[in-house]
């Protein structure tokens, strides 16, 4: 190679070359790499559903059963303070109904 001018030819294709296969890498890994979110993304995916089903599934069947819970499975805090007030108003009327017989029972027996 005592020609300069072809000396710069083969480098220069040399050089594309290089570039070239480099390229493709980088372009093949980068498929690959997109490839794998989708991948991935795709199975989160399904595991958000199923678990949404889930969830949907366990809060049905707790409703069937006249339960009221959270995702996980314990009942809500706030459904659990007006029940349990509610409860509790229902006991006091009991109790005053129930006084109110026995004053009338004790009254009409002396």
């Amino acid at each position: 190679m005592s020609n300069p001018l072809v000396q710069a030819f083969f480098v220069g294709r040399a050089v594309a070359e290089v570039i070239n296969e480099r390229l493709e890498v980088a372009f093949t890994d980068a498929l690959s790499e997109i490839g794998k979110f989708d991948a991935e993304a795709r199975e989160q995916l399904r595991q958000f559903t199923d678990e949404v089903i889930e969830r949907a599934n366990r809060a049905s069947a707790a409703a069937d059963a006249g339960q009221t819970t959270t995702g996980s499975g314990r009942q809500t805090g706030a459904a659990d303070s007006v029940d349990l007030q509610a409860t509790i108003d229902e006991l006091r009327a009991e109790i005053a109904l129930l006084r109110n017989e026995l004053q009338r029972y004790r009254s009409s027996s002396v």
